[in-house]
């Protein structure tokens, strides 16, 4: 872990906070349309942040609003196993929304999709907290927190829960 000292906040808790309340009431304008919405969070930050976004979706939804978790090994360079919490049949025909802390170059949200491809879905889109824009993989959120411009050699840290916020190390 990197010494406070060298971290430079990008997000203060109150930003994290605004920024999942906006996707939120993105997601429910992109969404006015379903029955019922699945949030799939990827395993770790991301599925933190699906379960708040769940939590604010729960206040102005008309629809409810499931949670799930993909767990994906994000240091693989190939994924054989990609798992889900949830029943893939389960997912039949409805709108899911695929949830991570922050997007880099794609890579761990392309391996999520996999449970996906095998079943008819109604639409799936994607949020995250923070976008870097280093597209390796034809990944474009659909609902994106924060823009931010790093190098590759930089690491975004998001910190979810009793104090968030989001830091450049």
């Amino acid at each position: 872990m990197t010494l406070a000292s060298e971290k430079t906040l990008v997000l203060s808790a109150e930003q994290v906070h605004q920024k999942i309340k906006r996707i939120a009431f993105e997601i429910l304008e992109s969404n006015f349309d379903v029955k019922e919405l699945v949030l799939i969070g990827v395993d770790g930050q991301g599925h933190v942040l699906a379960h708040l976004l769940q939590k604010e979706l729960k206040g102005i939804a008309p629809w409810p609003v499931t949670l799930g978790r993909v767990v994906v090994d994000k240091a693989a360079l190939t994924q054989p196993d990609v798992s889900l919490d949830v029943e893939v049949k389960s997912l039949r025909k409805k709108a899911i929304v695929l949830v991570d802390d922050v997007l880099n170059t794609g890579k761990t949200l392309a391996f999520a999709l996999r449970p996906f491809l095998s079943i008819e879905i109604k639409k799936i889109q994607v949020a995250v907290l923070v976008n870097r824009s280093h597209s390796q993989y034809p990944m474009q959120p659909s609902f994106t927190g924060f823009e931010l411009a790093t190098t590759l050699k930089d690491h975004v840290e998001v910190v979810l829960g009793k104090n968030s916020a989001v830091y450049l190390t």
